[in-house]
């Protein structure tokens, strides 16, 4: 992507666009069913993409980070997404709850010694919260990191973990506050190679399968005090904080495979012949694709108010939560047209929409479940004045 593109914000986000559409059709799309069908990290094109600055799309360009606006940012997430929902899923994990806390928590420090890494691409990171008894219930994380000669010693199994499989760096939510474990949590960052820290197995899913996603375990993990993140106690604000900018990439990324069926249904729809014409001249597909276009337009004017809310400054966590909420329904329901518009072919891998399909229904669930949108979102209503 380069640095920053000095253009007006209207013609930079279509540049934005059109440069990510032209490598995800040329470097993706000839490997995108393979990957999904074959569960594999497509190493690569990592290679490439590093090269581009795909892992530092909204990094500060002092250390080397493209410097992009959130929007912009949203748009390159959507495009990757259109064609390889799992390899979205890996740079926008990597940007929004990898890459970001450390720019907005990180002191020059840490920012020195771990941002380059990161954005080269030399390391891919990952957002440690889930546990089996921790997941929407933030505060009920179990992993213990215990403070010993200005080193911290963790303890824990995260699942569930995006780019686990991969990972370079690990952003740890651990309790280091045992007489207050809720409140009294931090996230540690852990480098790979530290001794105690070691990599399940890759998880089999139903979606998203060219992520290697996976637990991670940490057995008297070692790692000193400079690596945690922020200060001690920290944890719930930094996470919280990191996860509305989360939710604008996941929303991004169903989004993406929206557009992706959409387009797919119109081209069917065109070419597939039943009583002698196609299925598009019939008044029940004509609806189904109305429905669907207004969806990912009404997904997609959210997602940017959202986006560009966020880059005033001003709080966004509610935009956030509408966002990721509608645009992962909107993801889940066109998709599901557009395996209904397909007919049998819709259920069969040959044909995109049945990854289309099984893709979308996760973005509904991770980086907080459309039930704890509805929450945060109501919270925001009701503290509003009457």
């Amino acid at each position: 992507m380069g640095a920053a593109l000095e253009l007006n914000p209207c013609m930079k986000h279509k540049v934005v666009r059109k440069t990510v559409r032209e490598f995800a059709e040329n470097q993706l799309r000839p490997i995108a069913a393979e990957i999904d069908q074959a569960a594999r990290f497509p190493e690569e094109v990592m290679q490439t993409m590093a090269g581009l600055n795909y892992f530092g799309l909204q990094a500060p360009p002092e250390y080397g980070g493209a410097g992009m606006d959130t929007i912009s940012y949203a748009i390159a997430i959507e495009e990757l997404s259109r064609v390889s929902a799992g390899v979205g899923l890996c740079i926008t994990v990597h940007n929004s709850v990898g890459v970001y806390p450390l720019v907005a928590f990180g002191n020059k420090e840490q920012k020195d010694r771990l941002l380059p890494d990161l954005v080269s691409g030399r390391r891919i990171g990952s957002f440690c919260l889930t546990e089996a008894n921790a997941g929407s219930d933030a505060g009920g994380v179990e992993t213990t990191a215990a403070l010993v000669d200005d080193e911290y010693i963790i303890n824990g199994t995260k699942i569930f973990v995006t780019n686990g499989g991969v990972c370079g760096l690990a952003l740890v939510f651990a309790v280091t506050d045992p007489e207050n474990p809720r409140k009294g949590s931090s996230v540690l960052m852990v480098e790979r190679e530290r001794p105690g820290f070691s990599v399940g197995e890759i998880e089999d899913l139903s979606g998203m399968r060219c992520n290697p996603v996976s637990s991670l375990f940490f057995e008297d993990c070692k790692v000193p005090s400079a690596n945690c993140l922020g200060r001690s106690g920290d944890g719930i604000r930094i996470g919280l904080n990191a996860l509305d900018t989360g939710r604008l990439g996941i929303a991004a990324q169903a989004l993406g495979i929206a557009q992706a069926a959409f387009e797919a249904s119109v081209r069917y729809a065109k070419e597939r012949q039943q009583f002698n014409k196609p299925i598009s001249s019939f008044q029940t597909i004509q609806n189904y694709l109305a429905d669907m276009a207004t969806q990912i337009d009404a997904a997609r004017l959210l997602l940017y108010r959202a986006c560009a809310t966020k880059d005033t400054g001003t709080p966004f966590s509610a935009q956030a939560s509408m966002a990721k909420l509608f645009c992962s329904r909107a993801g889940r329901e066109v998709a599901n047209l557009a395996v209904q518009i397909h007919g049998g072919c819709g259920y069969s891998k040959e044909y995109d929409v049945e990854r289309y399909y099984r893709d979308a229904k996760i973005t509904e669930i991770y980086e907080g479940t459309s039930e704890v949108q509805r929450m945060v979102i109501a919270r925001s209503v009701l503290s509003e004045p009457s």
